[in-house]
């Protein structure tokens, strides 16, 4: 994109225009999001219309805002643009001043808001065009152009623009309520918790800690991976779960190849109470058939029968490749594969069972009062809020 004193953002819904009835309420939380997004630049105001959200930049670094607005759900694709009057002489000389510069070939599109127009979008693209041709170097090609010049002409103004930037898609943070994402410090939790979001869930996130047998560095790792989710919705609650004692419970009580279905049936319970607690209404989990024994689909069905809440898994049907390609490109994968073992590593047992039955996952909980354990864990979680604005974690964390 050239270099150029841009005015204005344009951003175009997408998806939103399903919504209906429930469209102000979208565009309304988009607004929201997006000046939560920018407000380090207090000097952006905002005009959210029917179709467009307006963003007049006020002399802002416009790459900034693009950095920002990149990570904004609810987006499908935006634009920076200059503002002229809706005159055809006033159009084109805007256009030409932004391909001064430009070299190769070029594609003339106009949308006409305004039906009004003295002139059709052909006719304009063909007026604009004539003078480029004319006075540059510049060649036509409408199939594979190497630069677009996009006009859209309203009533009241006409907004020039060279080119439109791919948005990060979806539904805004939040529009959808909210869940608890079981967030280990692993690769895949943190790509559903993204992919949770990217439909319009905001989220919080539990972690279980078993000290001393995980270590600080294990929790920082994971407030270092919700610091990065942050980036998409603003600050993530996580809740640590000091889980050391009804883990040690639970290899005491059960044969060591149920040792992991348990596990995570007290895991869910306890996500399942702290959920109700914040008002979460579902839970999202990294899982991922068939990646280890706990993510069979009789595992998933012994694990899944402790709760009522429903369990949003995103990456379920994914390979490992997808969620790595996933990882990289939300940052989180470098800090994932950070050599901090979580409490589901710690204690793997040697054969775990892949096919456990809920009568037998049952007997073994019998053996002792997990209930009460499993609400002091509820009890006694330590809350911390990552914001992609603060510094780094640091050991005063702890």
């Amino acid at each position: 994109m050239a270099n150029y004193s841009y005015e204005y953002v344009l951003v175009r819904y997408g998806e939103l225009s399903t919504k209906g009835k429930n469209r102000k309420d979208f565009i309304r939380k988009l607004r929201d999001n997006a000046k939560y997004a920018l407000k380090e630049y207090p000097e952006l105001t905002y005009d959210a219309q029917y179709d467009r959200l307006f963003i007049h930049l006020n002399g802002a670094d416009y790459e900034d805002v693009k950095d920002r607005l990149l990570k904004v759900f609810g987006i499908s694709s935006f634009s920076f643009a200059i503002r002229v009057p809706s005159e055809i002489e006033a159009i084109t000389e805007a256009v030409f001043d932004l391909v001064k510069e430009d070299t190769g070939t070029f594609k003339m599109e106009t949308r006409r808001h305004d039906k009004l127009f003295a002139m059709s979008s052909d006719e304009v693209n063909r007026y604009i065009a004539t003078k480029i041709l004319k006075n540059t170097e510049m060649k036509v090609d409408v199939h594979n152009p190497d630069h677009r010049y996009i006009v859209e002409i309203r009533k009241d103004c006409t907004y020039i623009m060279p080119e439109v930037i791919r948005g990060a898609g979806g539904y805004p943070v939040g529009i959808g309520g909210k869940a608890l994402l079981m967030l280990s410090g692993g690769i895949d939790s943190p790509v559903s918790g993204y992919l949770t979001q990217k439909r319009g869930v905001a989220i919080e996130c539990i972690h279980f800690a078993s000290m001393p047998y995980t270590s600080k560095a294990a929790l920082d790792k994971v407030l270092r991976l919700a610091k990065k989710l942050s980036l998409y919705q603003g600050p993530i609650k996580v809740h640590v779960v000091p889980f050391t004692n009804l883990q040690l419970e639970i290899y005491k009580h059960s044969d060591e190849s149920y040792a992991i279905t348990v596990m995570r049936r007290m895991m869910y319970r306890i996500a399942t109470g702290l959920a109700d607690k914040r008002n979460c209404t579902a839970l999202v989990s990294g899982e991922s058939v068939g990646q280890v024994a706990s993510q069979t689909l009789e595992s998933l069905q012994a694990i899944n029968a402790v709760t009522t809440k429903p369990v949003i898994r995103p990456v379920i049907s994914f390979d490992k490749l997808e969620i790595i390609d996933i990882a990289n490109k939300i940052d989180t994968y470098d800090i994932s594969i950070e050599p901090f073992e979580d409490c589901c590593t710690i204690f793997t047992p040697h054969n775990p069972v892949t096919k456990p039955r809920l009568d037998k996952c049952e007997l073994f909980e019998s053996r002792w009062d997990y209930a009460s354990m499993v609400q002091e864990c509820i009890d006694n979680v330590e809350t911390y809020t990552m914001n992609f604005n603060d510094p780094d974690v640091q050991d005063d964390y702890f």
